[in-house]
C-alpha cells in the first residue's frame, strides 16, 4: 500500500538519496552525470534541508520511495522524484494525485511543472493528463551543450467567476 505524508525535518539524507538515484536515471539520456553528481547531491541536500515543509513523501510498506515538492506552495510542482526501484508500481501516480489535490485545496486551478525534454517523465505526465505548453533550448555550461526543457500543465478545476454580469 502506498501512503503519502508530509516530510520530516530529519529525512534529508533519505530523500537526498532517492532524489539522486532518480536524477541519475533521468539524466542518463543527456549523459555526463558523474561530473555533476557531487553538485546534484549538494543541491538535493540543501533543498530538502531548507524546504522540507513543502515536500510530500510517498511510502510503500513504511519505506520512503519517492517525494515531490511545491517550493512556493503555488501551482508549480518544482520537484518530483521516485526511486527507480519503485517505478511502475503506482508510487508516482499516488504522489501526483496528492499534489494535485493540495493544489486545488489551496485555490489553484491548474498544476504546472518543468523537466528536460528527453526525460521519461514527459510520457508519465502526459499519461496523467498533462500537456506540453512550451519547449525551449538553453546552453548548459556544466554540460557544455544545449539542453531542451519542456513546460507541462494540466487544468485541475474550472475557474469560477465571482462577479455579476459579463466579464470584459
Amino acid at each position: 500500500m502506498i501512503t503519502i505524508r508530509n516530510a520530516r525535518e530529519d529525512e534529508t539524507e533519505t530523500l537526498t538519496d532517492i532524489g539522486l538515484r532518480a536524477w541519475e536515471k533521468a539524466m542518463a539520456p543527456i549523459g555526463e552525470t558523474a561530473a555533476m553528481r557531487e553538485n546534484a547531491h549538494s543541491a538535493f541536500s540543501n533543498f530538502i534541508r531548507t524546504t522540507w515543509l513543502t515536500i510530500n513523501v510517498a511510502e510503500k510498506g513504511g519505506v520512503a520511495v519517492g517525494w515531490a515538492a511545491r517550493e512556493a506552495l503555488d501551482e508549480n510542482i518544482t520537484d518530483f522524484w521516485v526511486d527507480p526501484a519503485y517505478e511502475r508500481q503506482g508510487v508516482g501516480a499516488a504522489l501526483l494525485d496528492e499534489m494535485e489535490k493540495e493544489i486545488v485545496r489551496q485555490g489553484f486551478f491548474k498544476a504546472s511543472l518543468e523537466t528536460h525534454a528527453q526525460s521519461a517523465a514527459v510520457a508519465f505526465f502526459e499519461k496523467h493528463g498533462y500537456s506540453v505548453h512550451w519547449l525551449t533550448t538553453a546552453y548548459s555550461p556544466k554540460l557544455d551543450r544545449d539542453i531542451q526543457s519542456v513546460g507541462l500543465s494540466r487544468q485541475l478545476a474550472e475557474e469560477v467567476s465571482d462577479t455579476y454580469g459579463p466579464e470584459f
